[in-house]
């Protein structure tokens, strides 16, 4: 079970949660399991029965789908305050996608049963997981757009200039490939080209942006 105070705060910050009470976040705190993980350790795998919303609380969590040859498409990263599989908590089927720690990482379970009695006492915890789901909707519709529309060379710049807004760490040309739907040695080759053009530059294994603007357009 999760300690209640931190548990506390991490509902508290959970859009699906801001129009419950402290007697209705209390409750569910106490309902919460915390499960640790190490680092390329499974979270869950498509497929199997869901146990319900999960929130990080410390690290990291990758969600991606693979293709019957096993090449993998990342959605997106879970961290800290993030929670994720809400879909099959709400429409009660099976996990849609597998989630392994991309590093240690900690995280807690809210059981499917303990969320669907909050809805059914508390419609406005309806509304507001409506709302998040577009939101989350709007990210995969952004996603299909990429892949299907742009270039390897355009969704490289626009990852590029994503990562280095957000200061997150340098990615790996796997990684890359992984979000962007490709191969590593596509991912080579259109750095090569940005490189070429100078709008960006290698420096010891690190990706520099030379030509913000420059990668904007092609974007």
């Amino acid at each position: 079970m999760a300690s209640e105070l931190p548990a506390l705060r991490a509902l508290k910050a959970q859009p699906y949660f801001t129009p419950l009470g402290d007697d209705d976040l209390r409750r569910l705190a106490r309902a919460l399991i915390e499960r640790t993980y190490e680092k390329g350790s499974v979270i869950f795998l498509e497929g199997e029965p869901c146990q319900g919303l999960y929130i990080v609380r410390a690290g990291s969590a990758k969600i991606y789908k693979l293709s019957p040859e096993g090449r993998e498409q990342v959605l997106s990263y879970a961290r800290a305050g993030d929670s994720f599989n809400e879909v099959a908590v709400f429409d009660g089927g099976p996990n849609p996608a597998n989630v392994v720690a991309a590093e240690a990482t900690t995280v807690w379970i809210v059981p499917r049963a303990a969320v669907s009695e909050l809805i059914q006492e508390n419609p406005a915890v309806a509304l507001a997981i409506i709302q998040n789901l577009g939101a989350r909707l709007r990210h995969l519709v952004g996603l299909v757009e990429d892949l299907s529309l742009r270039q390897v060379s355009a969704r490289l710049a626009k990852l590029l200039l994503d990562t280095a807004t957000q200061g997150e760490r340098a990615l790996t040309q796997q990684e890359m490939a992984a979000q962007l739907g490709t191969v590593r040695e596509m991912i080579g080759r259109s750095l090569r080209q940005l490189e070429t053009r100078g709008l960006i530059k290698t420096e010891r294994g690190r990706i520099v942006i030379l030509d913000r603007e420059g990668l904007e357009k092609l974007v």
